[in-house]
């Protein structure tokens, strides 16, 4: 048996896959204090038995970034570079703020230490080559110097250590030689990110530092708790790790539960037969969106926190609006809802939490009749109506407002949030969302998907069989996942076949190794190879995937290679020893100059094209539920119809939000082919969907509610 589970801001979710292939759910508020208590409470509800693996997507790194609760971190770097995280780059992230400020350091000055030695850069005919050997006395003052102050966790980041990482490898050594039991844990850049940009190297491995010591703790905790069962650890790069890996590459944990829900919406959408497709993931706290154009996108550069994030992750988009997003008047008196939320301690006024005293989205939608008192979390939680009415009427009176139209402002000004992040994934990106699917999910995502769809002319929405828990799906259907890195600084005419060939060769056996240690076969293994290039002087570079038209091929020729519209990521298999590439360099610097153009609308062919980074992602295949398609029946869902009742819509009236009857249908009632007409409410365990007028669903043979507009 497979566990999912997915801790968020307001609710835990669980998905158990069991051997027969039959999937059960469960969803509880969390625990903000302590997440695994929720854990712990969940596997037992849902009856994990002791042989099931459980995969868990943590929010422990976030939120100690966010919250600044890591551990006391010291850094150590090369003589003259102990500021590089205080000066940064010359971007603003505030363009006309008249006082901008930047986060303050991981690291604070009195804990960033220096030693004499240094590499040569990679650009030097010597890569690598020690100009000034390691000072190891002045190593030595240094790790006396952390044990005094009892820092918890060092970032080593050496100048060019990715050229060769041998002086950071002897401050390790160094640091756990005279720190004994008492020493502190270790994070080298060269182990978490071994490429060139001193500054986002530095940065990212001090972000790994201060989170190491949390992750580490709590995943002891909860292995301990797990009385046996075996534990894997979702990363932002949408693949899960074992817990052990995860200790010491814990920054990779940092977006795990988005990266969840987007693995687990994309795999649900191409097997109904929508590979084109916008996730749209609402939970409590925020709205994440990814645009997946036939693929899940990938990307080495984010923020987290205000903090540059280098490592790769799934490429999402996150906003804080969710339903637990507070409502409130600004200074001007217009209506904000979010991005601060109410969680799950108070949480929504209508939860009846003891704390809580401010409107929320859930609470606008409680007033609005789309969400129903007695139908939430499949009627096991009663949400208090009464209270919210209460509420929202202060609301509305200062509003100058009725009570619903109040409402009807707050689902509005939350959806008009969440419409211009679409937009920013898609529009601003090149991509025209009529030709998309929306697939929707997390707890609000199906009540708010089809205004969102018929605002930015979406045709389609889909909603899987159990969009309030994807997130935890996706984790039970996520592969075991490894990227490696190598920075080479090589122009692409003086590029070496055999040298480039040479450096996948190394990572694909590191990457074979590795894979075995999660237990993995290694018929099971396949290797991603790509590269990072740019025209030289450009200070960005693009990733492009290599396959057999690009001159990429295992020099045995075992490799069996598939292309892919759009730069798709081959499926390049090596063999077990990690036989070398080879390379059609004539043919990799036209790939680049194609993907430049499909990205920026120009290229320049005659401009020298430089290699950067070289990238190997290893793909560990897991076994996977086996879902059946289901014959399609009768068209009438009369069996699944429960009643009616007022629900608001948006008329197109001046007035806004009106009235109008609903039907309520049993989600769970439903078989393959029914056809639920708007407007109708569906309820369901763990969401409820919305649909308005002119918008029809039909149940397809998978259990999705394929969800279309009657009007062009």
């Amino acid at each position: 048996m497979i566990l999912g589970i997915d801790v968020g801001g307001t609710f835990t979710d669980l998905v158990l896959l069991d051997g027969a292939g039959q999937v059960r759910i469960h969803k509880l508020l969390t625990f903000a204090r302590d997440p695994s208590i929720a854990i712990l409470q969940g596997i037992a509800e849902i009856g994990a038995g002791r042989d099931t693996t459980v995969v868990h997507g943590t929010t422990v790194a976030t939120n100690a970034l966010l919250e600044r609760r890591g551990a006391r971190t010291a850094l150590v770097t090369t003589e003259g570079f102990r500021d590089v995280l205080e000066i940064g780059r010359q971007t603003r992230p505030d363009l006309y703020a008249l006082h901008p400020r930047r986060p303050d350091p991981l690291v604070p000055t009195r804990w960033r230490f220096e030693v004499p030695e240094r590499i040569a850069a990679t650009r030097s005919g010597s890569q690598g080559t020690v100009l000034v050997p390691l000072d190891e006395p002045s190593v030595d003052a240094v790790v006396r110097q952390l044990l005094a102050e009892e820092i918890e966790s060092v970032a080593v980041c050496l100048l060019f250590s990715f050229a060769n990482p041998s002086h950071e490898q002897r401050v390790r050594d160094r640091i756990t030689e005279l720190g004994g039991g008492a020493a502190p844990e270790v994070s080298l850049s060269s182990d978490v990110l071994p490429e060139y940009r001193e500054y986002e190297r530095t940065v990212t491995t001090a972000i790994n530092a201060y989170v190491a010591p949390l992750i580490s703790v709590y995943l002891a905790r909860l292995e301990c708790s797990l009385e046996g069962r075996r534990l894997r650890i979702m990363q932002s790069n949408g693949g899960s790790i074992s817990a052990a890996a995860a200790r010491s590459l814990a920054a990779r944990t940092a977006l795990s539960g988005p990266a969840g829900g987007v693995v687990g919406a994309f795999e649900l959408a191409r097997a109904a037969g929508f590979d084109q497709v916008i996730t749209f993931d609402m939970g409590g706290t925020s709205t994440d969106v990814s645009l997946c154009p036939g693929r899940i996108q990938q990307t080495t550069e984010g923020t987290i926190a205000g903090l540059p994030f280098r490592l790769p992750t799934i490429d999402i988009h996150t906003i804080g609006a969710g339903g637990g997003s507070i409502a409130r008047l600004d200074a001007g008196g217009a209506l904000r809802v979010g991005p601060e939320s109410a969680g799950a301690d108070p949480g929504p006024l209508c939860y009846g939490g003891a704390g809580a005293k401010e409107i929320t989205v859930t609470d606008a939608n409680l007033i609005l009749g789309r969400l129903d008192a007695a139908h939430f979390l499949g009627g096991q939680m009663i949400l208090d109506a009464g209270r919210v009415q209460s509420q929202m009427q202060q609301l509305a009176g200062r509003l100058n407002l009725p009570l619903e139209a109040a409402a009807w402002g707050v689902v509005r000004v939350a959806n008009s949030n969440m419409e211009r992040a679409i937009r920013t994934i898609s529009v601003e990106r090149g991509y025209d969302p009529r030709g998309f699917t929306l697939v929707a999910f997390g707890g609000a995502g199906p009540l708010h998907a089809c205004e969102l769809a018929a605002t930015l002319h979406i045709p389609r929405v889909l909603i899987p069989p159990h969009p309030g828990v994807l997130s935890a799906l996706g984790m039970v259907l996520a592969d075991v996942v490894k990227d490696y890195s190598q920075t080479v600084m090589r122009p692409a005419q003086e590029a070496e076949a055999a040298t480039l060939g040479s450096l996948f060769g190394r990572l694909s056996r590191r990457a074979h190794a590795d894979l075995r240690a999660e237990g993995l076969s290694d018929d099971d293994i396949t290797l991603l190879p790509a590269l990072d290039m740019r025209y030289v002087g450009q200070s960005y570079e693009l990733t492009i995937p290599l396959s057999s038209d690009q001159g990429a091929r295992t020099k045995d020729g075992v490799g069996d290679v598939e292309d892919g519209a759009d730069f798709t990521p081959p499926v390049s298999r090596l063999t077990p020893h990690g036989s070398y590439f080879t390379f059609d360099i004539s043919r990799l610097t036209q790939a680049f100059h194609s993907a430049h153009y499909h990205r920026f609308s120009y290229a320049s062919q005659g401009e020298p094209v430089e290699i950067v980074t070289v990238r190997l992602k290893a793909v560990g295949r897991t076994p996977k539920p086996q879902f059946c398609q289901r014959p399609s029946g009768s068209v009438d869902p009369k069996a699944a119809h429960i009643g009616h009742k007022q629900v608001y819509f948006d008329a197109g009236s001046p007035q806004g939000a009106q009235p109008i009857l609903a039907a309520l249908y049993d989600r769970g009632r439903l078989a393959c082919g029914n056809i639920v007409v708007g407007p109708a409410i569906v309820f369901q365990l763990d969401t409820t969907t919305v649909l308005p007028p002119v918008w029809s669903a039909t149940v397809d043979g998978w259990g999705n509610l394929v969800v279309e507009c009657e009007v062009a």
